[in-house]
C-alpha cells in the first residue's frame, strides 16, 4: 500500500535549499537527487493564511473567500474576523483520502483549529487560542503531547518581536525539537497512509534573524555572532528530517513543501498616512504618535478609502449604499479604483520608497470572489516592503516594522521536493534530480490524490506533477454555504495579539 509523508516547512526558500546550501543540507539534497524538485509559486498574497489551505484544497483565496489573517465579516466598519477551520467550505485533500478509507495524521497545519473528526489524528496549529481548548482529534491525543514532547508541546514561539535574540533562538530550537519528537512518535507508533506536518521555525527565524546574514540588509553587521544562525537552523531541520526518514520504511514517498519563501525587508509604506495626504482618508483628530487606526478615529462622512497593514496592504473603499456611511457613489467605484491604482503605482521610483508597487483587483487574479474581498490588494517593492496600517508617523516611509523588529518579508516562491515510492517512480517519467519549472502551490493537492490513485476533482486549480491524472466532477452544488463559527471574543483577542506580534496584521 502506498504511503506518503509530507513535510511542510513554512517559509522555506528555494535560494537556500536549491541554490546556496544543498551540500550543507545532505538529507534534502538526497531527496532531490533521488526525486524531483522545483520552485513552487505561492498564492497572492503569499502568506500563511490562506496559503496552506489553498495548497491543500487546490482552491485560490477568492474561491475560499479567505484573503488573509483578518477578513471582513460584513460591510460594517471594523467588523473583521480571523478565519478558522469552520470558515473553510471547500474540501481538504485529507477528506478525499478519508472517503477512500485511508488514514491520515496531521500535525500543525494552519487553519485546522478547531480540529474536525477524521480517520486518524489531527493536532491543530499556532492558530489555536491556547492549550486550554480542545485542539486535537481525537481528544485523548491532547493529554499525551507534552509527555511525547518531553516538555511543553509548543504551538509557536512567544514574544516573537523581542530584542533578546539569544532567548528567541533558544525558543525556536526548543519548539522545533519538541515538534519533531511528536512527529517521530506518531510516524513510528501509529498506523497511517498519509502523514503531514508543518514546522513554523524557518518562518520565525527568517523574520528574527535575516539582517544578520544578508549583506544587502541595511542593518547587516558582519561581526554579529548571529550571522550564520539561519544556515545552522536549516541544517538542524535537515538533521531532524534525516532522523524522521530513518524511522520509516525506505519505500515511503516523501514530499517537502513550503507555502512561500522569504526576502529582505527594506521598509514599510504607511498606507493610511499616504491616503490622508491624498485627501482620501480623514481623521477626526490626527494622533501625535504612532497609533493603530480604529473605526472611531475616522471621519467617515469625508473618507473615501482606508487600509490595513501587514506583509501586503488591503485597501477598502467607503461606498455609498454598501458601507454604513459610504460616500463614494457605486457608479464611480471602478473609476476610483483605477485612479487609486495609478496613484499608488506612482510611488515607484521614489528615492525614499519601493521600486515596484503592484496593485491588484481581486476579481482579476482569482477564479471567483467569495465573501467580502478587499477592494484592492497592494504589494510594495516586489514584497521587499510591507504595509504599515498605523497612523501618526507624519511620514510615508518607515525603515522598521511599525509593530516591532522584523527583518524579512514573504517572497512569492516556495519549495517543492518529491521523492516517490518505488511504484510511482516506475510509473511516471520523473527522472532523478529533475528540476521542474512552472510548479504551483495549487499542484500539491492534485499530486497527493493522484499518488493514491484517487481521481482529481475537476474544480481543483492545479494539476498533478505525476502526469495526466483522471479528473471527475466535484459534484459541488452552487448555492449558499453555512457560515463558520467564529472564535469567541477572548480567543480572537489572544490570536489577534499573537498575529500582531508575528507581523501578520
Amino acid at each position: 500500500m502506498a504511503r506518503l509523508l509530507v513535510i511542510g516547512l513554512d517559509c522555506a526558500t528555494p535560494q537556500y535549499v536549491f541554490d546556496e546550501w544543498p551540500r550543507d543540507l545532505p538529507v534534502l539534497d538526497r531527496l532531490m537527487e533521488e526525486g524531483t524538485y522545483g520552485v513552487l509559486t505561492s498564492t497572492i498574497p503569499p502568506i500563511t493564511v490562506p496559503a496552506w489551505i489553498c495548497m491543500l484544497s487546490s482552491k485560490d483565496p477568492g474561491q475560499l473567500g479567505i484573503y488573509g489573517f483578518r477578513n471582513r465579516k460584513s460591510y460594517r466598519y471594523g467588523n473583521l474576523y480571523i478565519p478558522n477551520s469552520t470558515h473553510i467550505r471547500e474540501r481538504m485533500v485529507w477528506e478525499y483520502l478519508d472517503d477512500a478509507g485511508l488514514t491520515s495524521i496531521l500535525i500543525g497545519i494552519p487553519q485546522t483549529f478547531p480540529p474536525k473528526p477524521l480517520r486518524g489524528i489531527m493536532v491543530a496549529s499556532f492558530l489555536a487560542p491556547d492549550k486550554s481548548v480542545q485542539y486535537t482529534y481525537p481528544a485523548e491525543v491532547k493529554a499525551e503531547l507534552d509527555r511525547i514532547a518531553d516538555g511543553d508541546y509548543m504551538f509557536d514561539v512567544r514574544n516573537f518581536r523581542r530584542q533578546d535574540k539569544g532567548a528567541l533562538l533558544d525558543e525556536i530550537y526548543l519548539m522545533t525539537r519538541r515538534r519533531f519528537k511528536v512527529v517521530r512518535h506518531y510516524l513510528e507508533h501509529n498506523p497511517w497512509d498519509f502523514f503531514m506536518f508543518v514546522e513554523m521555525g524557518i518562518d520565525r527565524i527568517h523574520h528574527g534573524f535575516w539582517r544578520f546574514q544578508d549583506k544587502e540588509h541595511r542593518l547587516y553587521d558582519p561581526g554579529s555572532p548571529y550571522r550564520n544562525v539561519i544556515k545552522r537552523y536549516y541544517q538542524e531541520i535537515d538533521r531532524q528530517i534525516g532522523d524522521l526518514l530513518a524511522g520509516v520504511e525506505s519505500d515511503v514517498a516523501v514530499m517537502v513543501v513550503s507555502d512561500h519563501g522569504a526576502k529582505r525587508m527594506d521598509g514599510a509604506v504607511c498606507i493610511n498616512e499616504w491616503l490622508i495626504r491624498q485627501g482620501y482618508l480623514r481623521l477626526k483628530v490626527e494622533p501625535d504618535s504612532p497609533t493603530r487606526l480604529t473605526e472611531d478615529m475616522i471621519d467617515w462622512q469625508r473618507t473615501l478609502a482606508w487600509g490595513e497593514g501587514g506583509y501586503y496592504s488591503r485597501i477598502f473603499l467607503n461606498v455609498k449604499g454598501r458601507e454604513p456611511q459610504g460616500i463614494l457613489p457605486q457608479e464611480d467605484l471602478d473609476r476610483f479604483r483605477d485612479q487609486l491604482k495609478g496613484e499608488m503605482e506612482s510611488l515607484e521610483g521614489n528615492e525614499s520608497g519601493p521600486d515596484r508597487v503592484r496593485v491588484l483587483r481581486p476579481e482579476e487574479i482569482y477564479r471567483s470572489v467569495e465573501n467580502i474581498p478587499p477592494d484592492l490588494l497592494v504589494c510594495f517593492g516586489d514584497l521587499s516592503w510591507r504595509g504599515a496600517g498605523t497612523v501618526g508617523h507624519k511620514k510615508i516611509y518607515l525603515y522598521e516594522n511599525d509593530t516591532g523588529p522584523d527583518d524579512a518579508n514573504h517572497a512569492q516562491e516556495g519549495i517543492f521536493v518529491f521523492r516517490g515510492d518505488s511504484a510511482s517512480r516506475k510509473a511516471t517519467p520523473l527522472a532523478a534530480r529533475k528540476r521542474l519549472d512552472g510548479l504551483s502551490l495549487y499542484d500539491v493537492a492534485p499530486t497527493i490524490l493522484d499518488f493514491f490513485g484517487i481521481p482529481v476533482p475537476s474544480d481543483m486549480v492545479g494539476r498533478s506533477i505525476l502526469g495526466e491524472a483522471s479528473r471527475i466532477s466535484s459534484g459541488k452544488v452552487p448555492g449558499p454555504q453555512p457560515q463558520g463559527k467564529d472564535y469567541s471574543p477572548d480567543e480572537e483577542e489572544i490570536i489577534r495579539r499573537h498575529l500582531e506580534d508575528l507581523g501578520y496584521l
